[in-house]
């Protein structure tokens, strides 16, 4: 039996982001991860990656047809991709009603960009709605926001920790701790708020950071995951095991906690 892998935070694109080589680097990141042992990837298309609406304020019209993208992935591989629907909560009514559309269609979470801050009482009708469907919300973080960013509206763990508390029953993934920046603040601000997980991708493998990690929100709330770039990952679950992590310990990092966040579902593609 192949050993479970699973990366909670992949990305692929699709035929309208402005990229003439969207095909291949698709193909290329499930070489890739093959290659790894990575046996599943939880995955999301930002509208049309600013291509004709910016980033992380994507117009409704390229929200539905990214996440439609990225079902249709899912549907040319059940064995070895899930989807996130990717929404702008800006536009609440068209975001609930592409989360409702995705998770009828098979699709596992919800992914929150930088449209909206994370302490926002915007995204409470998501936060609400994920609660009630039972599926995570990854968001992507900047870990310790110290100044405001022309093009996005970021948050940090601080909000995402304030989303949380007004939701207790929502799951919450703060994104790519190992993305850059002070994920020391990050992991203490998490510290006794037990829905929020901690995604490891990020190229990042600084001296002490899946130490604090540990420490901080311990083995139960780390998930594995690449996000853009995958030549890290390994080396981190590789790292956990030399800090003295033991072998179940990252096997829960491995898969068996994205199981108990997405549910024993995310591994059937039935």
């Amino acid at each position: 039996m192949t050993r479970p892998l699973i990366d909670v935070h992949a990305h692929f694109d699709h035929d309208r982001s402005g990229r003439s080589g969207w095909e291949a680097a698709n193909v290329r990141r499930l070489e890739v991860g093959e290659r790894a042992g990575i046996t599943l990837h939880v995955a999301s298309i930002l509208g049309s990656w600013g291509h004709t609406s910016p980033t992380y304020f994507p117009s409704p019209e390229d929200v539905t047809y990214g996440n439609a993208a990225m079902r249709a992935l899912q549907r040319a591989h059940p064995d070895r991709i899930r989807g996130y629907v990717a929404v702008n909560p800006n536009f609440t009514r068209h975001a609930v009603a592409e989360i409702e559309r995705g998770l009828a269609e098979g699709m596992v979470g919800i992914k929150l960009g930088a449209s909206r801050r994370a302490s926002d009482p915007l995204l409470d009708p998501i936060a609400q709605l994920a609660a009630e469907r039972g599926v995570p919300i990854l968001q992507h973080a900047w870990q310790h926001r110290r100044r405001e960013v022309p093009g996005q509206e970021i948050s940090d763990a601080l909000d995402l920790a304030a989303l949380a508390a007004r939701h207790p029953r929502a799951k919450f993934i703060l994104a790519h701790i190992g993305g850059g920046g002070d994920w020391a603040h990050s992991l203490r601000a998490l510290v006794g708020v037990p829905n929020v997980w901690v995604d490891l991708s990020g190229s990042g493998v600084d001296r002490g950071m899946l130490g604090l990690c540990v420490e901080c929100v311990g083995v139960r709330r780390l998930l594995w995951g690449t996000d853009l770039t995958m030549d890290t990952g390994l080396a981190k679950l590789e790292h956990l095991g030399a800090m003295g992590c033991s072998e179940e310990d990252v096997e829960r990092v491995r898969w068996q906690n994205a199981v108990e966040v997405f549910g024993a579902g995310v591994m059937s593609h039935e």
